[in-house]
């Protein structure tokens, strides 16, 4: 794992934020200046930034079943419960990845794992989500084609692959 994964995967900055941190000279492996961006630190090695040791932090998984009228978001000033309020503060930094409606309730996971994160969100990997959906009233064929035609959300189209 290249030095500016392994800065961000401790918790200090960013990988761009690592990269600033590096180019500055900030950073030491066992005691020298590390500038070199492809440097891959073993576990033996001592990195410290501005002189403090860095520890990677154990990945830590949580599978929350979120309840109804609880919101997948770390703030908001409009929402008093949000999913970080169903966990003890001690998990408060970690990211929940995908995210449900404040109405939806099922399945989330939250983790401090930036490379899982990635793997299960990211397009490319084409990780399939799958849906239960409960209706109020009975499903029409004009519903499903709806759903088949899917909306846009941020910019990007967002369909149902069958219904």
């Amino acid at each position: 794992m290249r030095l500016n994964r392994f800065l961000a995967a401790t918790g200090v900055a960013s990988r761009r934020g690592a990269d600033q941190l590096i180019a500055a000279g900030r950073v030491t492996v066992n005691g020298k200046p590390c500038t070199d961006f492809h440097f891959q630190p073993r576990p033996t090695d001592h990195v410290k930034i501005d002189g403090k040791l860095i520890h990677q932090r154990a990945p830590v998984h949580i599978l929350l079943n979120k309840p109804r009228g609880f919101v997948c978001t770390r703030r908001d000033p409009h929402v008093t419960d949000t999913v970080y309020n169903l966990l003890p503060f001690k998990f408060s930094s970690l990211a929940y990845v995908g995210r449900l409606d404040a109405q939806s309730e099922g399945l989330l996971l939250l983790t401090n794992d930036g490379e899982l994160t990635q793997r299960l969100t990211h397009p490319r990997f084409k990780i399939e989500k799958e849906y239960e959906v409960a209706l109020g009233r009975a499903a029409s064929l004009d519903l499903a084609q709806g759903l088949l035609r899917g909306v846009v959300l941020d910019g990007k189209r967002a369909r149902a692959k069958r219904v």
